[in-house]
């Protein structure tokens, strides 16, 4: 008998995974947690903006509910000042008209808790004389071109540092600096990194097409960043070590880095099912799979001869010790289409990150969690995950379509689940929708609206808002004015869009400030909340020696209070992945009409 019902369980288990391939599935389990994150500072900067100069700070996750603050400005070294007359309750920003702009000028906060001040945070130093601009510069060694930034604090100052990536055309080499550009270390990539074709890239090469190659945070929880990239012969680290081995040029290794030295800690093989095929091209990204500690997500494809791809992920765990590959999912012959980025976040609130692509989405343990094949869902360009309806707990995707045989342009689902909500569709076959977004930008509806070439629509109604020919064009969601509504960054502008008359105004030209330049796709070499209040940062490079990376960083007043954003999970895991960049979203609602942000269920390193 028992071997009977273990017969028949095994076939129930078989028939579960088949049907997995074809239907939304949703796993529950108990929630975990809490999981660590950094312990960001108050990320202090100070810009000047005409005769004034503008303050912001971060408000951190874990702040008490009550806490205020109070602004102190040292000129010249001498004693400081405060500025404001009553505890600071509202916006973590603060406008200064008094300051002598001839002179330095340190600004820095002190929280106060229940009427006592607390300890005060490190200073920003605005110097003399400088420009007016939304801006603030980190000065790095001239070179080639810049083709993405990754962040992370690398010395432990509780601020956030920055690695680069440089060369598209020559051998590729990584830099990294302080916050303030002193020059840390370098990497060569070697040989093997010339090779930069967007789809079968060589086995180090890095930032061509999909394949970022790298990613930066705190793997083992000791409060410094790591460093994570892919290897194979020929590469020389920070400390100047060469990878050399006796294996053919397109076996690979996952690498973990020292993130102030540059070399290299631990490292691991890259799966080598489909070796013969020749090296994978890799996207990484971070995400709290076991809900408490981070993993890393490996995304690694290959293509064959007659243009199918092997497409393989993995998750690996660094402990500072050791590290170890958690588990591996091979596509095989699954109807599990992927694009071009991949979003790790906590689909189902049970604490566990999920790895969502396009098409599928993968539970934490790598079991596929469900695909969208059977709602006609194929490859596209962009899609999006995040809490777009107010009165909704669910967390909802957005995407679109390339060449969609059914005649499938966008669509909107549950993302927990798959199941569909609406999709937009016309005569097959469709056209390449090509670029898509997301965003709280009328408030006279509730919940993100989406838009791509068909016109706008609000997302959880499915109402047109707009034709085609009146919409903004779907570039990159931003947040940057103060409002709760939806920016956007349209190349090197920072852009509004009106809804009452259906037309898009202009905050800010970015190129204008030091030859601001994008990099080599079109797109900021990074952008995300990394300092000051919860606005976000856009870097771009100086043209033509790329000798320095300009941050643009908000100087317009708000009294909206919101923990950064950096210590939000489902934001932060998105701040790691390059891939196509895409707009990062937090895992609540954050729009008009939006209610005040839970606290997340994070602890702080060291």
């Amino acid at each position: 008998m028992k071997s009977k019902f273990v017969s028949i369980l095994s076939l129930m288990v078989v028939f579960a995974s088949i049907l997995s391939t074809w239907l939304p599935i949703q796993t529950a389990s108990a929630a975990t947690g809490p999981r660590i994150m950094e312990n960001l500072g108050r990320g202090v900067v100070a810009v000047r903006n005409g005769s004034d100069v503008f303050i912001s700070w971060r408000l951190l996750a874990l702040d008490s509910t009550g806490i205020g603050f109070n602004v102190y400005r040292s000129t010249a070294g001498g004693t400081a000042v405060k500025l404001n007359s009553s505890v600071l309750t509202a916006g973590t920003n603060y406008t200064d008209s008094a300051a002598d702009l001839t002179k330095d000028n340190a600004y820095y906060v002190k929280p106060v808790i229940n009427g006592t001040e607390q300890a005060a945070s490190a200073a920003y130093t605005l110097v003399a004389n400088s420009a007016s601009e939304p801006a603030f510069v980190v000065p790095i060694k001239s070179g080639g071109e810049i083709g993405n930034v990754w962040v992370g604090d690398f010395d432990g100052d509780h601020e956030y540092d920055f690695l680069l990536s440089r060369n598209r055309t020559t051998t590729q080499t990584l830099e990294a600096y302080k916050r303030d550009g002193t020059f840390l270390w370098s990497i060569n990539l070697g040989p093997n990194s010339t090779n930069q074709n967007n789809i079968s890239p060589g086995s180090t090469a890095i930032d061509v097409g999909m394949w970022d190659g790298v990613t930066v945070y705190d793997l083992d929880g000791n409060g410094k960043a790591e460093v994570v990239l892919r290897i194979a012969n020929g590469v020389t680290f920070g400390d100047g070590q060469v990878w050399s081995t006796s294996n053919s040029d397109d076996k690979q290794w996952l690498a973990v880095l020292d993130g102030m030295t540059g070399k290299l800690r631990h490292y691991k093989a890259l799966p080598d099912d489909y070796l013969s095929t020749g090296p994978l091209a890799l996207q990484l990204g971070i995400g709290y799979l076991n809900g408490t500690t981070p993993s890393i997500v490996a995304f690694m494809k290959n293509r064959n001869a007659d243009k199918s791809f092997n497409l393989v992920i993995a998750a690996y765990r660094y402990t500072g010790n050791n590290l170890t590959m958690e588990w591996k999912w091979l596509r095989g012959e699954q109807d599990t289409h992927d694009g071009h980025q991949m979003r790790i976040v906590d689909l189902d609130s049970d604490g566990k990150d999920e790895i969502a692509e396009i098409g599928f989405v993968l539970n934490g343990d790598g079991t596929l969690r469900y695909s969208l094949y059977n709602q006609n869902i194929f490859h596209g360009d962009r899609f999006y995950i995040g809490k777009f309806d107010p009165n909704s707990s669910n967390f909802q995707g957005y995407g679109i379509q390339q060449d969609n045989t059914t005649g499938l342009l966008e669509y909107y689902y549950d993302a927990a689940t798959g199941a569909m909500i609406w999709q937009h569709t016309t005569t097959p076959p469709a056209g390449d929708v090509g670029r898509g977004d997301v965003g709280d930008i009328d408030p006279r509806y509730a919940g993100y609206e989406t838009w791509s070439f068909s016109g706008i629509y609000n997302g959880p109604s499915n109402t047109q808002l707009t034709t085609a020919a009146e919409s903004p064009w779907p570039a990159f969601r931003l947040w940057w004015d103060g409002d709760l509504l939806s920016e956007s960054l349209n190349e090197t502008k920072f852009e509004k869009w009106n809804y009452t008359t259906n037309t898009v105004s202009r905050l800010l030209t970015a190129y204008k400030y030091h030859n601001a330049v994008l990099n080599w796709r079109n797109a900021p070499v990074f952008y995300g909340d990394i300092a000051g209040d919860w606005r976000e940062e856009v870097i771009l490079p100086s043209y033509t020696d790329y000798s320095k990376l300009i941050v643009f960083t908000t100087n317009i007043p708000t009294t909206t209070r919101l923990y950064t954003l950096a210590q939000n999970p489902a934001y932060r895991n998105s701040m790691t992945i390059k891939g196509y960049a895409q707009s990062h979203l937090t895992d609540y609602y954050l729009g008009e009409g939006m209610s005040t942000p839970p606290r997340p269920n994070i602890y702080l390193a060291p």
